[in-house]
């Protein structure tokens, strides 16, 4: 979307006090007292004074709302869309420069397409179930076109009808990801099954947005074929640029940037904006742009910190999108779609499962874990809208289209948390009246025996020398050992000796909560505190204990301390076994020369000649 014009010739300077606020009615008769309408013009004068009065306003305003949100159990994107709207013309008209906002939506666009990319490995792509394929591409098929006739029923033109559709198909990662983790139920078998899905989700995103870009070219060329052929030269130069990248200099640059975890964030962020930027310029889009920048890093060993690192960012500069978005709609033309948006709304929160069910019944699953994987598709996503802003940037729908998706997001978002948190409760109300339907489930009952036998005995923290010295210990003894560790170097030493490891930190919290603990024994960290450096990790050693409480983890905790008032506090904090290396060698030193002294003088007393 190209940003709008701003409402007054500076977004840097504005009155003190403007002589009239757009979107507020000037008639003190109609509000409950003057009073409210005095301090609603003192906050918006502040608020407009200066850009920088402006954005301390909307994140103030951002972190109540986001506060109130929390306590209603809500999802972030929630409140993000309530901001936008009370932070737009119809309620306290705040967000008025328009050019910085639209600018940060844009480069949060980006970063969200980027983030989109980097999830789209060519090898996972290739290795995706046939279950996930088939549920996902089957629920978006039918969602589509059963979205498609209502909304043609309901009165709306064939584009405005096709447009929402495939609006009413996404659904949110973020959330579904972010709820599942809370309720342990990421590595579940329905959990498993949902993110598989919504690959395939995400890959009819990538679709959906080349799709829009080559519409896009025509209506910027003016139809003409030259440019539209020239567009499509650049958007497959930019795609064989992306391919050479990723064979020859994408494993060994980010390795080497990966040695200082901030330059390689700082690098995916410039990678990200630089071919958003070249696609803007030569016409195929900044979102396509920074699709083939995530492309570009989605098969290095460095993707999934690069994602976990990017997604505070992310969800920051998206905070912005939904501000621009807000003040875009016009609360009084809503009303007139609200019949619309509750059948629309509806459709979502039960037909989407229903979708699910049934196709994964079919598929030899049972109606529980059928039941469970749909209500993750029970609400639309931030792409929805997206989507149908690229289509209002186009020319192709209205704005009041753009604002009937937004009122189904925030219906469907808001209930879909709560059927999703209280998932279980719902299938004990639901369960009598689907289990006539009930079939055998041979596919889940071999998939479950398979799950049984995987994953790993040992999560181990810390692949430096003496980290690596107790996993090929605990190797040699039988143990399945995964490694995790952010220096490149120490993860190819262990991988060069035959172990498995993943690049992760322990400060990261997108990492501690996605850890892979399914079947595993014993987590063992041995990161310690850096006394030269002046600096303590034991806060960082905490921290994973919380997380691992917090994922209900119920075997052994070993961590390590150099000093003893670690070991006190992090015994405290729930470690099960705290590890001293210093202490523990000096104490196994100490053992063996006790031992080897005992040895000496039994042998002397045997022999009295030897000395």
């Amino acid at each position: 979307m190209r940003p709008s014009t701003p409402r007054s010739p500076s977004a840097f300077s504005r009155p003190a006090f403007p002589a009239e606020t757009p979107g507020l009615p000037l008639n003190r008769d109609s509000l409950p007292t003057p009073v409210r309408l005095a301090g609603r013009r003192a906050l918006t004068a502040w608020a407009t004074a200066s850009l920088f009065n402006e954005i301390a306003a909307l994140l103030v305003l951002a972190a109540l709302v986001g506060f109130a949100g929390s306590l209603l159990r809500q999802p972030l994107i929630v409140s993000f869309i309530a901001v936008g709207i009370l932070a737009g013309p119809s309620v306290l008209d705040i967000a008025r420069s328009s050019a910085p906002i639209e600018l940060l939506a844009e480069l949060g666009i980006a970063i969200l397409l980027f983030l989109v990319g980097v999830k789209l490995d060519v090898k996972l792509v290739r290795e995706l179930g046939p279950v996930a394929l088939a549920t996902g591409l089957g629920q978006v098929v039918f969602t589509a076109g059963i979205g498609f006739l209502l909304c043609l029923a309901l009165g709306f033109d064939t584009v405005t009808s096709l447009y929402v559709a495939v609006a009413l198909t996404f659904s949110s990662t973020i959330i579904i990801v972010k709820l599942l983790s809370d309720k342990r139920e990421i590595d579940s078998l329905h959990g498993r099954i949902a993110l598989g899905f919504l690959i395939v989700q995400d890959l009819v995103v990538v679709l959906a947005m080349i799709g829009l870009s080559a519409i896009g070219v025509g209506t910027r060329a003016g139809g003409g074929l030259s440019d539209a052929l020239g567009v499509l030269g650049a958007g497959l130069g930019a795609l064989g640029l992306v391919l050479l990248f990723i064979r020859y200099l994408a494993d060994p640059l980010t390795t080497r940037l990966a040695r200082t975890p901030e330059l390689l964030i700082a690098f995916a962020i410039a990678l990200a904006a630089l071919l958003a930027a070249l696609g803007d310029s030569f016409g195929f889009g900044k979102e396509l742009g920074g699709l083939l920048a995530g492309v570009a890093l989605a098969s290095t060993p460095w993707r999934d910190a690069i994602s976990a690192r990017l997604a505070p960012l992310r969800d920051f500069l998206l905070l912005f999108f939904f501000i621009a978005l807000g003040s875009r709609l016009d609360l009084g033309r809503l009303g007139d779609d609200l019949f619309a948006a509750a059948v629309l709304s509806a459709f979502v929160l039960v037909g989407n499962p229903l979708i699910v069910l049934a196709i994964m019944v079919g598929l030899g699953y049972r109606m529980r874990t059928g039941f469970l994987a749909g209500l993750t598709v029970a609400q639309i996503s931030e792409f929805s809208l997206i989507f149908m802003g690229v289509g209002v940037a186009l020319g192709h729908v209205e704005e009041a289209a753009l604002g009937l998706v937004t009122m189904i997001g925030l219906v469907t978002i808001a209930v879909s948390t709560y059927m999703i948190t209280w998932s279980h409760l719902l299938w004990a109300r639901i369960e009598p009246l689907l289990r006539p339907f009930e079939r055998p489930a041979p596919r889940e009952a071999r998939e479950e025996e398979g799950e049984r036998t995987r994953g790993h005995d040992v999560l181990l923290f810390g692949l430096g020398r003496y980290g690596a010295a107790i996993g090929h210990r605990l190797r040699a003894a039988g143990l399945s050992v995964l490694g995790v560790d952010f220096s490149p170097e120490a993860l190819a030493d262990w991988r060069a000796g035959g172990g498995e490891a993943v690049y992760g930190d322990v400060v990261d919290p997108e990492f501690l909560a996605h850890l892979p603990l399914a079947g595993v024994r014993l987590v063992v960290s041995t990161i310690r505190d850096h006394p030269a450096q002046g600096l303590t990790q034991a806060d960082d050693r905490e921290a994973l204990l919380q997380a691992l409480r917090a994922a209900g983890f119920s075997g052994i905790v070993a961590v390590t301390a150099v000093h003893a008032r670690d070991a006190q506090r992090l015994a405290r904090a729930g470690a099960d076994l705290v590890l001293e290396p210093f202490a523990d060698a000096a104490e196994e030193a100490a053992q063996r020369l006790l031992a080897a002294a005992e040895k000496r003088a039994s042998r002397k007393a045997e022999r009295p000649g030897v000395r």
